[in-house]
């Protein structure tokens, strides 16, 4: 199939991505550690495992499940990583020790918006994974989640000075409606922020199990299973780190920063998220292309495995194997 490649009247050959086998790994992980879409980001990257010397770059490393996997696929890669989390950057520069002595492994503590700022490029493989990881969800002082009473914190990068604390006590009413409509999608949230706004006067908002008592007194149960405060936490969330700005921002350079024919993966959680990846992709169609006509979602079995990886979806970019670095 050819179509006319956008601003030059060029035709272009489009090809189907041929979706290679599943990969058995010598090793296991944990199911509450298990890295979300992992035989699927395996398949984006799959036609680099026999370049010579290619050049991986994770910029949300987390416990560095999909770099290990990665390593097991692509033995001869060097790889960059960066992660924002200092628990993160603790536990990677221990774990991987052996790979970084060896010169295979660069460990970066810093939010992947700002790679550019390390002279970062030239990279076959790149990834991002932007939700939050199981240790930060599962550790009550980091404040994430409202099933474990901890502050609220919600920091991905510790050294940061805004927490959700600061948010909920500190903004106006008005501010507060729109970072729970439009980053959580709430539809009317006006009832729980009033209700906030009120309490605060007396006390203020301190943990987690405070904030979620609100809004499930407030909101009460309107899905089955699906806990009344799970949106608001996201909004406070994505506001607290500007998740959506750092990904509109630093998508188009991580592009650039891409070899030609070199592939950049980005797993999202959120619709907001994963229409901003839709759309940077689809703006860059003369730099590129998207791999795959439709979002990578995950299977019926990895979701009964991990139930965190429900709502993840997968884009895959690639740049275009013509374009010359130099003219960037």
């Amino acid at each position: 199939m050819k179509k006319y490649k956008p601003k030059s009247g060029e035709r272009v050959e489009i090809k189907e991505e041929v979706i290679p086998p599943k990969v058995e790994l010598p090793f296991e992980f944990s199911p509450e550690h298990y890295p979300v879409l992992l035989q699927e980001v395996l398949a984006a990257f799959y036609p680099y495992r026999e370049k010579e010397n290619p050049t991986y770059f994770d910029g949300t490393f987390g416990r560095g499940g999909h770099y290990s996997a990665m390593r097991y696929v692509i033995p001869q890669m060097k790889a960059t990583v960066m992660d924002q989390d200092l628990a993160a950057i603790g536990y990677a520069k221990t774990r991987f020790q052996t790979e970084v002595e060896q010169g295979q492994l660069k460990i970066i503590h810093g939010n992947f918006s700002q790679f550019s700022e390390h002279n970062l490029n030239n990279f076959d493989m790149m990834l991002l994974d932007l939700g939050v990881s199981s240790p930060q969800l599962d550790q009550a002082e980091r404040g994430f989640s409202f099933y474990h009473d901890g502050p609220l914190d919600m920091r991905m990068n510790q050294q940061q000075g805004m927490t959700a604390e600061m948010l909920v006590n500190t903004a106006s009413e008005d501010e507060l409606i729109r970072i729970f409509r439009e980053y959580g999608e709430v539809y009317r949230p006006a009832r729980v922020v009033r209700a906030i706004v009120n309490d605060r006067k007396t006390k203020a908002f301190q943990s987690t199990s405070q904030l979620a008592g609100l809004i499930e007194r407030v909101d009460g149960w309107q899905i089955k299973g699906h806990h009344p405060a799970t949106k608001y936490f996201m909004a406070l969330r994505l506001a607290v780190n500007s998740e959506l700005e750092v990904v509109e921002q630093a998508l188009p350079a991580m592009m650039k920063a891409l070899n030609p024919g070199g592939r950049l993966a980005v797993i999202s959680f959120h619709s907001l998220e994963d229409r901003i990846v839709k759309n940077v992709f689809k703006e860059a169609e003369d730099l590129g292309r998207s791999v795959y006509k439709k979002v990578i979602v995950p299977t019926q079995e990895e979701c009964d495995k991990n139930s965190r990886s429900r709502s993840a979806k997968l884009r895959v970019f690639e740049r275009s194997a013509q374009d010359e670095l130099g003219k960037l």
